[in-house]
This record gives C-alpha cells, structure tokens and sequence, in this order.
C-alpha cells in the first residue's frame, strides 16, 4: 500500500522503470496505478536494478524509476538520483529490505522521492503487518496521508479516491515493543551470517550475497546463487533436501514478476537475461537473529552434502 499509494499521490502517467527481480507487489503497484511496467535488468553481484542500462529503456512516456534494495543491498542511488535529475524523474525506492541500514552514513529511508518500508512479519523490523512511506515533500505527504484514509480531506470533503491504507494501533504497538530491539536482532543476524559465510564461502559454484562498500548491513537474507554445473547439484536437488529434513529456504525471488502468469505475453523475458539466470539459481536460506549456530551448521551440512562425493571446500572449523 505505501508503493501503491505512494505512485498514485505522485498523479503520475505513462512509464516507470523498475526491476522484475522482487516480490508480487512492487510490479503490481505499478499496473494498480494504470502505469506500464518497464523491466530493466539486474546487476550480477547485488542483484538490484542495473543503473548502467537504465537509460536506454528511458522513452518519453517515462514518468518514474521504481529501483528495489534487495536482501539488504542497497541501490546504485547516486546514478540513479544523476538520471532521474537529468530526465526529471520521480524516484520511489521499494525499501522493504533495507530497515536499519545506512549508506555512507545516510539512512535508506532519504534516498529518491520516497522510499516504502514493510513492516511484514518476516522483516527485520515488523509490526506484524504494515510499512511505511519516507519522504521530505510535505505537500506529496498531506496528499498521500488523506489517501491513506479513503481520500478524506475532513469530514464532510473527500476530494480523492483513496483506500484504507491506515496501521492499527495493535500492529503499531508491536511496532513500538520491536523497535526497542531491533539494534539486538540485527547484531544477532551478522553472527548467524558469519557462520554461514565460514560454511560456505569459496565453496566451487556458490555465490554468495555481496558485503557492499560504505553500506551498514541488517542482514535481511541470506541467498545462494547456485551454478549447478561447477557444484554439482541443482537449486532444485538442494531445496527438497532441506526440506526432506523440515528446513523450508525459498527461492526468492522465483518467478520473476514478468513472467507472471497475470501477465502472460505482455513482457519478453528475454530482455532480462540476468535476473532470469539469477532467478532459476537463487536459494534464500534460514535466516533470523535466534536461529541457533548448530542449526547454521546443520543446514550447510546439508547443502554441502549435495555436492558430489570428493568435492571440497567449506568444511566446518
């Protein structure tokens, strides 16, 4: 609702930029809004949209770019902010994997026209449902505060056509109690990805998540990217044998949005080569502040054991 709503109280037309390596709802927020979807491809390493291509796909029907941070990386926010100025574009940032985090000592939530958090029960920081739009436009917060609200202006005006997009005070009271903790959980999250990265770094055909430079981390995720030719297993092989074992990991984000079957035919994948590469290979494993280091180690254990027999490297220490 904060993308959805976000877009609309921007009255914007036409073309909006973004990526189809995310969840249902970024892509969705975008056709909800009588908008076109525009996919531009993703960056191999940080698995976000691909600022180098970004201005072959510009037109003069494109309104908006709509990057994603995903699992935790953060955009290339200063060349996108360089070519939204020059082609005087909005910029709304689907944020909902960055709470917490800071790029060059600045918070996510600054970056773009607006950036939209989720507040889901899976992120980092929840409230059990919710999420929220950072921006600085006060006139762009009055509007999209009375679209919150059904489009009321006061009672007897309602001069827009709005949803019930407001958090309920039980969810923004788990919020408050969460947000205490939060500092804790994302402490707890690097050790558990420490782990990980000592089980499985520089084992042969996994790609790990990248440490991005000048980014404080949350440790959102954790994804695999698994090359079944030099490990010797596919993504498949190793997510039923996780799950042989009661250990459900995800392949998220698979599909991607523009293969969607609401969409059928209106996209060609083909134009995205390596979100759909990264999308057929990625596995995000078990990944929050409690889980313990022994279940970390039980679940590289099994990863590892995919591989076949003789294979080396990542051996527990």
């Amino acid at each position: 609702m904060a993308l959805e709503l976000s877009l609309q109280a921007m009255n914007l037309q036409g073309e909006v930029i973004t990526t189809p390596f995310t969840f249902a709802s970024t892509t969705h927020a975008i056709v909800r809004n009588g908008l076109t979807p525009v996919f531009c491809d993703v960056d191999p390493v940080t698995f976000t949209m691909d600022a180098t291509k970004i201005e072959s796909l510009i037109t003069d029907r494109t309104c908006a770019i709509l990057p994603v941070h995903v699992y935790g990386n953060v955009c290339d926010v200063e060349v996108i902010e360089r070519i939204a100025h020059k082609y005087e574009l909005k910029v709304i940032y689907d944020a909902a994997h960055t709470f917490g985090e800071t790029y060059k000592g600045k918070s996510t939530a600054t970056f773009g026209d607006v950036s939209c958090f989720s507040f889901h029960a899976t992120k980092v920081f929840h409230t059990i449902e919710g999420g929220a739009a950072c921006f600085r436009d006060a006139a762009f917060g009055k509007k999209l505060y009375q679209l919150k609200n059904f489009g009321i202006k006061n009672a007897e005006c309602v001069d827009g056509v709005g949803a019930n997009a407001k958090m309920n005070e039980f969810c923004a009271a788990m919020g408050l109690c969460n947000l205490r903790h939060v500092d804790e959980e994302i402490e707890k999250r690097g050790r558990v990805a420490a782990r990980y990265r000592e089980r499985l770094a520089d084992v042969p055909g996994l790609q790990l998540n990248a440490v991005q430079q000048d980014v404080k981390p949350n440790y959102a995720y954790f994804p695999i990217i698994i090359d079944e030719k030099t490990f010797g297993a596919t993504r498949e092989d190793v997510f039923d044998a996780l799950a042989a074992h009661g250990i459900h990991a995800r392949k998220y984000f698979y599909p991607l949005t523009n293969t969607f079957e609401c969409f059928h035919g209106a996209f060609d994948v083909a134009k995205t080569p390596v979100a759909l590469h990264i999308s057929r290979r990625v596995l995000t494993l078990p990944m929050y502040a409690d889980l313990a280091i022994a279940d970390v180690d039980r679940i590289a254990d099994i990863v590892l054991a995919c591989r076949p027999q003789g294979r080396t490297g990542g051996e527990a220490r």
